[in-house]
């Protein structure tokens, strides 16, 4: 069974879904940070670009959104990506070659769009006139009439069974649907209740749309909290808590409206302690932050995140609990195995992942630990795929990317390494300061050479490497002081001239 605890301030909601006892994921939304995709307005055709067939939309943001002809909805049917079935290998619809924007839009117009991608640096956001809300399960397409489904659903049997199910709920009610990946197992009564959710949402954007002038914003995907009731909420979810009145009361709203099962777990927490005390759960954040992690039976993970890929590497540590070698790295491999998935959800990790287990002899052994991989990641609701070992021993996975990992969104590079993850050694440091000094004696004729650094440099210069500071200041005959910068980083340093 699983609790759900939301911590919420103004300024950010945090959630953390608590299985026996530990934590299993962590959810962050920052106020200042919420992202403006899936968001509907309506917009303004403020010019037309007829040479780069696109149209400048002001939707009330600081700078005109981009609407690009291939991301125009004509006639039903959608002339970007979403349409390419219906567009033959030269570009046209149904069979009619394209019209140039300028006979689709005008200036003054006012269109209902929806944002693609959200504003970066000095480029608008980009826009789409095919409207898409996202459910829980399914994908409602107002303008659209036909069934689709993921092609990452099992087999071919499997997403034609699925098809049908949703037209026979979906009814001629009007609207197409886009089965999303989580929705292979669900049942019809899960199908059907994120059928009316998403007509009900429509029907409210639809009807706001009518009656609001260009710029206002007619639908904004779910908050946090509100996505918590959607797409957490299952049958094995005991409660949901949260520790503000104004937050539970609108949720209570919400979820009677629009998800009426998860109403009657909702908990208003009035304890003294804070809600995230009650699981250590600011704890578990921090250590989900670290590149270490220790494993109960003394072994430990070396987690590294980078751009391209996150590599995990298994260590046996202290631990010496089996009675040999082999059957203390596959207990080690095992409960690595199960830390790693828990993980991966806690951090947020995605892309492509690498595990360096301990190298295992035995084949039975090697199969085991995979088979615990594969089934701690069947428990994730993240798309993951496990590869298996290759011929170097390591095991590939990949684990679809949905957000911002847990250290992208609460840390940055570190000012003084640059992100490295290292720093230069005091006396790497000294050796730089002596190699500039004699470059600036060169160029220069200063009374002195003042040498601003940390006080490990400082200690060094005048410690172990005092012989050689005094040894540059003979042959430069130039006197050399220091100076201990309190604040300065390691690797920073300032050489004065007086």
């Amino acid at each position: 069974m699983q609790d759900i605890l939301i911590n919420w301030t103004p300024q950010e909601t945090r959630v953390a879904v608590v299985e026996n006892a530990a934590v299993q994921e962590l959810h962050i939304e920052r106020a200042a940070a919420r992202g403006r995709v899936g968001n509907i307005y309506t917009g303004r055709v403020a010019r037309v670009l007829p040479g780069m067939q696109s149209a400048f939309i002001d939707v009330g943001l600081e700078r005109a959104a981009f609407l690009h002809v291939a991301d125009l909805q004509v006639n039903g049917t959608a002339r970007g990506a979403a349409g390419a079935s219906a567009r033959g290998d030269n570009g046209a619809t149904n069979g009619v070659p394209p019209l140039p924007i300028e006979k689709l839009v005008f200036e003054g117009q006012a269109l209902m769009v929806q944002v693609l991608k959200d504003p970066i640096g000095s480029k608008g956001a980009r826009l789409s006139t095919q409207i898409s809300i996202a459910g829980r399960l399914l994908v409602f397409l107002p303008q659209d009439d036909h069934i689709g489904v993921s092609q990452k659903i099992g087999s071919h049997e499997l997403r034609e069974e699925l098809r049908a199910r949703v037209q026979a709920l979906a009814g001629d009610e009007g609207g197409g649907f886009i089965l999303r990946t989580n929705a292979e197992e669900a049942s019809d009564a899960e199908l059907a209740e994120d059928i009316r959710y998403l007509r009900k949402t429509w029907a409210a954007v639809r009807e706001r749309g009518f009656k609001s002038p260009p710029g206002t914003l007619l639908h904004q995907d779910l908050s946090l909290a509100e996505r918590v009731l959607r797409d957490l909420v299952n049958d094995a979810t005991q409660s949901v808590r949260v520790d503000s009145r104004e937050q539970f009361e609108r949720l209570r709203a919400f979820g009677t409206e629009f998800t009426p099962t998860s109403v009657e777990k909702l908990e208003l927490y009035s304890g003294e302690r804070p809600i995230f005390d009650l699981h250590k759960i600011d704890e578990e954040i921090a250590l989900a932050l670290a590149r270490r992690v220790e494993l109960k039976s003394g072994g430990y993970l070396i987690i590294d995140q980078t751009e391209a890929l996150t590599t995990v590497d298994v260590n046996t540590g202290g631990y010496v609990g089996a009675r040999n070698f082999d059957d203390t790295i596959f207990k080690t491999n095992l409960e690595a195995a199960q830390a790693i998935t828990r993980q991966l959800r806690l951090r947020n990790l995605g892309g492509i992942i690498i595990i360096d287990f301990i190298d295992m002899v035995r084949e039975d052994h090697q199969s085991a630990v995979l088979a615990e991989l594969r089934k701690q990641v069947a428990r994730d609701r993240t798309k993951t795929t496990v590869s298996g070992f290759t011929q170097l021993g390591l095991v590939e996975m990949t684990r679809k990317r949905t957000r911002e990992s847990l250290a992208h969104m609460l840390c940055e590079p570190c000012p003084t390494c640059q992100g490295k993850g290292q720093v230069k050694t005091a006396r790497s440091v000294c050796y730089d300061i002596l190699r500039e000094i004699l470059r600036e004696a060169r160029q220069f004729n200063p009374k002195e050479f003042r040498v601003i650094a940390s006080a490990a440099v400082v200690e060094m210069l005048l410690d172990e490497e005092g012989q050689h500071l005094a040894g540059l200041s003979e042959f430069i005959g130039k006197p050399i002081s220091l100076q201990a910068d309190p604040v300065g980083s390691p690797e920073q340093y300032d050489i004065v001239l007086l």
